[in-house]
């Protein structure tokens, strides 16, 4: 590798961002494709692929085949709100490889006994979202179930562009979230960005079968398969 090109790798990598290198097996050749650079290149639907995976490998192109070396920061996962289904959902998350913060003003609900080797943000959580904004391999999930709480997050999600947004509570209960989203200015297309009720239909009752369902739908959100796709 270059030493102009393993520069601006190392830049991106220090600055969380993913970027690939697409190196031309026959030629030698190699170039740097960074994360607001893919939509502009010629292999963006491979390289995008590669991404969601987080996994180099060889592809085949009209101009010969190509070795995509990917570099991707860890998965973050935002928590709002200190609750019972939280306690469950940050050390799973955790487990796969996700940075875990959990939000909550509540600073009675959110502490390290609680939450051990967790960051935690008693700041309210448009706040903290402004501090640590949410990029491509960020995922939030609001699970205070107080408006006042998660509504100020969800704006700041939505207009983020963050891989996955979950939100608890009825469908009751998502349509009156809908509703004020709408008044705050978001159309339907950007609506339809949230999963709510969160988490797959898997019939979970316990906090952790709620963590598990939710981890799932994310692992498929971050993966861009959908909940009926099957392994090809």
């Amino acid at each position: 590798m270059k030493l102009d090109i393993l520069h601006a790798v190392n830049a991106e990598r220090e600055a969380r961002r993913a970027v690939v290198v697409v190196t031309h097996v026959d030629t030698g050749e190699q170039r740097v494709v960074r994360a607001n650079e893919v939509a502009r290149d010629p292999l963006h639907e491979l390289i995008e692929k590669r991404l969601r995976m987080a996994k180099s490998g060889m592809e085949e192109t009209p101009q010969g085949r190509v070795f995509l070396t990917v570099h991707v920061p860890s998965a973050r996962l935002v928590i709002t709100g200190a609750v019972h289904i939280s306690q469950a959902l940050a050390p799973i998350a955790i487990l796969l490889g996700y940075d875990v913060v959990i939000i909550d003003p509540r600073t009675a609900f959110a502490t390290p006994a609680r939450f051990p080797g967790v960051d935690i943000s008693h700041d309210w959580p448009d706040e903290a979202l402004e501090k640590a904004p949410l990029g491509p391999r960020s995922a939030v999930v609001f699970l205070s179930h107080d408006p006042k709480i998660d509504d100020p997050g969800l704006v700041a999600a939505l207009k983020s562009n963050c891989f996955y947004i979950g939100t608890l509570g009825s469908k009751k209960t998502q349509a009156a979230r809908q509703a004020r989203m709408k008044a705050a200015g978001f159309g339907d297309n950007v609506l339809a960005r949230i999963h709510g009720p969160v988490g797959l239909d898997i019939g979970a009752r316990s906090p952790a079968e709620i963590a598990v369902s939710i981890l799932a739908e994310m692992t498929l959100a971050l993966r861009g398969r959908k909940a009926d796709a099957r392994p090809a």
